[in-house]
């Protein structure tokens, strides 16, 4: 009689873990989500909030305007999303776009074929992205170390080629800037935004259905983890930072188009917007989880305060810099609450599972 009675019990308590891991599952879920719902949630209030406050806000044309003037942004947003999942940092993107777009204003004043021009911008970032990395990987150098080298260095490349602005007059490129892609309902969009658009779903779809995509997420996740799994952290960390110089090159191309000018001052601090955006789309600066298309919901989010102020009109564009700051305390905190809860939700599996066993074993 005991036996049957015991055996009882025990697929009662089986059942009981069975629940308990399920609910934690649960939990699990909805914590990786919280985030970018919360993204979400801040898109669609500060829009709202635009629409109420201000005559013309709410128009399809406005909204659309938010991809045109931010396209280089969300692509070098999103390679720095890249970056993040692995654990890294990526302080050189500005003064990459800065490079790109002197040495293309350069070499096209200087009449050299436009898609030339592109071709040499995108082996000069590709370039500048794997020196980084094999710095990072070879000698075991921080990043922010590294990265901070390339921005200094980017930077001061820049400035050798010309320290006034460069106007670029070439046809293809000016063709390309003014053509407009019309939409239902009178709007408009640019090149740059089918470009940013296409990037984004690209990288989606690496992150998701790639071997490199999961090696990416292993390697933030635990790199002494993706080592006993048998990955190559070395190529990995290569690759990302070549991917990030990559996104840095065609946002630089991209700004080109939208600006028709070099300068060496292009975009100071821009490095901080892409970090900020990533941060506001979700992606964890410790590393290992993000939705990549995140990054792009912060830029939108950013684009709209910015649309706000100018909206307004007498506000300084300082205070874009404080609301943005103020956002990245909150997704930071956000972001660690998170990570307590998931930690407590391990811990308390893991004494679930022990109860279990010793109820398997009595």
């Amino acid at each position: 009689m005991s036996d049957p009675i015991r055996r009882v019990q025990t697929n009662a308590d089986i059942q009981k873990e069975g629940d308990y891991v399920v609910k934690a599952l649960r939990i699990r879920v909805s914590s990786n989500n919280i985030i970018i719902l919360a993204t979400l949630l801040l898109l669609v209030l500060l829009y709202g909030a635009g629409s109420m406050m201000y005559t013309g806000f709410f128009s399809m044309q406005v909204f659309l305007n938010l991809f045109i003037d931010n396209a280089y942004l969300i692509i070098v947003a999103t390679g720095m999303a890249f970056v993040i999942i692995t654990g890294g940092i990526d302080l050189s993107v500005a003064s990459v776009v800065a490079l790109i777009s002197m040495v293309s204003a350069s070499l096209l004043e200087q009449g050299m074929n436009a898609y030339v021009v592109m071709s040499i911008s995108l082996l000069v970032g590709i370039a500048f992205g794997a020196g980084q990395g094999y710095l990072i990987h070879r000698f075991q150098l921080h990043p922010w170390i590294v990265t901070l080298a390339g921005m200094f260095l980017g930077r001061g490349i820049a400035y050798l080629i010309g320290t006034e602005s460069i106007v670029v007059k070439n046809e293809t490129y000016t063709k390309i800037s003014s053509y407009k892609i019309n939409l239902f309902g009178g709007g408009f969009i640019s090149i740059s935004v089918v470009i940013a658009l296409l990037f984004v779903i690209l990288a989606i779809l690496v992150g998701r259905y790639t071997g490199f995509g999961r090696a990416v997420y292993a390697l933030g996740g635990s790199e002494r983890s993706s080592v006993l799994m048998g990955l190559s952290v070395g190529n990995t960390t290569i690759a990302v930072y070549t991917l990030s110089g990559f996104c840095s090159a065609l946002g630089g191309i991209v700004f080109t188009f939208y600006m028709l000018s070099g300068n060496s001052l292009h975009l100071m601090g821009m490095e901080m917007d892409a970090i900020a955006a990533c941060v506001i789309g979700g992606i964890l600066l410790t590393g290992g989880f993000g939705y990549l298309i995140g990054p792009m919901f912060g830029v939108l989010c950013t684009g709209i305060i910015q649309t706000i102020i100018i909206f307004q009109g007498t506000l300084s564009s300082w205070w874009t810099k404080i609301v943005i700051g103020f956002l990245l305390f909150l997704f930071m905190a956000l972001q660690r609450l998170i990570v307590m809860r998931k930690e407590k939700g391990g811990n308390a599996t893991q004494i679930t599972r022990k109860i279990a066993k010793n109820n398997v074993k009595m």
